[in-house]
């Protein structure tokens, strides 16, 4: 018995469709504050740069490490307030240092 070819026929995935993967929430939430952050720099001169050394520094964190994530979400929220408060100038930082011993 053979069957007619119409009824076995696959259907071909849309190209480009495999290659967007869905963005979890808290990966959706952290790509929309980049843009909010980039959008916000764009008349403060100087910003631009440390913003995407700071995404592309963190970016290396594993995305099992939620309570990381979580936190510099939460900061880069709060850098986006002062970042768009007409009086800032620039955005201070914490940097560890070794101790010399």
């Amino acid at each position: 018995m053979s069957l007619p070819s119409q009824c076995c026929e696959v259907a071909q995935p849309t190209p480009g469709l495999l290659s967007m993967a869905r963005h979890s929430r808290l990966q959706t939430q952290v790509l929309a504050l980049f843009r909010q952050l980039l959008r916000a720099a764009q008349h403060k001169p100087g910003f631009r740069p440390t913003i995407q050394a700071e995404f592309r520094r963190n970016a290396r964190l594993p995305k099992s490490d939620v309570m990381h994530i979580e936190y510099l979400y939460r900061r880069g929220l709060r850098q986006l307030e002062q970042l768009r408060d007409h009086n800032t100038k620039q955005l201070g930082a914490f940097v560890k240092t070794r101790e010399q011993s």
